[in-house]
């Protein structure tokens, strides 16, 4: 019987799309798109930020739209149910709801999980889920599915959980959980852009916050599946467990994490080497630390690791490094007038500090010439320090040519 009403309900939608009153309904839906396409113009503006979860990167690609799309298009089919038999409306509003599912989903997924694969498997997924629902809405199938998924049902002690209970919980799950990631992806981009507090600080206030989000998202998402949360004392004891077995080193792990952003032993943008990998800390998240070499390559460095093992940081105390360079003069040259003119070539270098300023010594007497050494600081060695060191020894060679001073080099004569 409820088959032959679903074949009824899908019959008669059909007929009703091939009346003539689909026109008007028709005229309604384009309007309710182009109103809500101007509204989001107007609210976006010319400065909005690229890919925010409103917005999107362009006009109908963000939540905005298709939210209100959606009340537009709910709005016109309460006003003309006394006017028009509903037929198209009942078309675009599942979709609508669908679409912003959707929207929801990705580009919450996107703020909060930039690089992550499997995320993109879990925005397919959830796609598919989404418009599956759309189709059986549609054709009336939902309201029997729902019934036959809540007949399939067991008892775990006192609960007794359905398929539709689990169904329910896993919609409520996904929604609260998006909620959260968008939550915790805005009060993240606030602090991170603040200008006040350390940029460590507001790391882990930031990523304290997910966790803390996601948790009580988790908890709302058990609640609703209709599974007793006084049941989860086991479960943390188990999981207590199997922390102190197999997941002990994810724990250090998270822990370490934790640890370094507060202490503040090493922060974002320092230039540290650990492990003979030697580079710029671009991110500390709470189970690996990013270090970028000044060739381009990344290391993921887990932050227990960062703790247990000794890491050269050179700019823990001070950001300035120390380098040099080594130049041979010929035997005769006058040093005294040749040194201050080096040195101040080395100080007009750019990125070379003044405080304190370059030096020059003479530091060994060679068999081919006098050797000069002239050690110099930076202030900003995660920009290189193979690039100042070529423009130093350039501004040397242009001295010396200058001067007229010969750069000595072993001859041979052979017989």
């Amino acid at each position: 019987m409820t088959r032959a009403m679903s074949t009824d309900e899908l019959g008669e939608l059909v007929d009703s799309l091939l009346r003539p009153t689909v026109l008007p309904e028709a005229a309604v839906v384009v309007l309710c798109l182009a109103v809500a396409w101007v509204l989001v113009r107007l609210l976006r503006g010319r400065d909005a930020q690229p890919g925010s979860i409103w917005f999107g990167e362009g006009v109908i690609d963000g939540v905005l739209f298709p939210v209100l799309a959606l009340l537009l298009a709910m709005a016109a089919r309460w006003f003309l149910q006394g006017w028009l038999p509903p037929a198209l409306l009942r078309l675009v509003v599942p979709v609508l709801m669908s679409l912003v599912v959707i929207r929801l989903t990705v580009r919450v997924l996107h703020r909060a999980y930039p690089q992550s694969t499997f995320m993109r498997v879990v925005e397919r997924w959830v796609s598919w889920v989404a418009w599956i629902a759309v189709a059986l809405w549609i054709t009336g199938m939902l309201p029997l599915l729902m019934t036959e998924l809540g007949a399939v049902a067991w008892t775990i002690g006192n609960s007794r959980i359905s398929l539709r209970n689990l169904l329910d919980g896993g919609l409520t799950a996904v929604l609260v959980l998006m909620v959260a990631l968008w939550v915790s992806a805005a009060l993240e981009a606030k602090l991170m852009q603040a200008t006040t507090g350390s940029l460590a600080v507001r790391k882990m206030a930031a990523n304290t916050l997910r966790a803390l989000l996601l948790f009580i998202g988790l908890m709302f998402a058990l609640s609703a599946a209709g599974i007793d949360l006084t049941a989860l004392g086991v479960l943390g004891g188990a999981l207590g467990v199997g922390i102190g077995f197999g997941l002990q080193k994810l724990a250090a792990n998270y822990i370490s994490g934790f640890v370094i952003l507060a202490e503040r032993s090493m922060r974002i943008g320092d230039v540290v080497k650990v492990d003979g990998f030697e580079g710029r800390i671009t991110d500390i998240t709470t189970r690996y630390t990013l270090i970028r070499a000044l060739n381009g390559r990344e290391s993921i460095v887990p932050n227990e690791m960062m703790i247990t093992q000794r890491v050269e940081n050179s700019s823990l105390a001070d950001p300035k490094v120390a380098l040099n360079t080594v130049v041979q003069v010929a035997y005769g040259t006058d040093l005294a007038s040749v040194m201050p003119q080096l040195v101040a070539a080395v100080a007009a270098v750019p990125r070379v500090l003044s405080d304190p300023g370059p030096g020059i010594q003479l530091s060994s007497f060679a068999a081919d010439g006098l050797e000069l050494t002239l050690p110099f600081w930076i202030a900003d060695s995660h920009n290189g320090t193979g690039n100042v060191r070529s423009e130093v020894n350039l501004a040397i060679l242009a001295t010396l040519n200058r001067l007229g001073v010969d750069i000595p080099f072993p001859q041979r004569v052979l017989r």
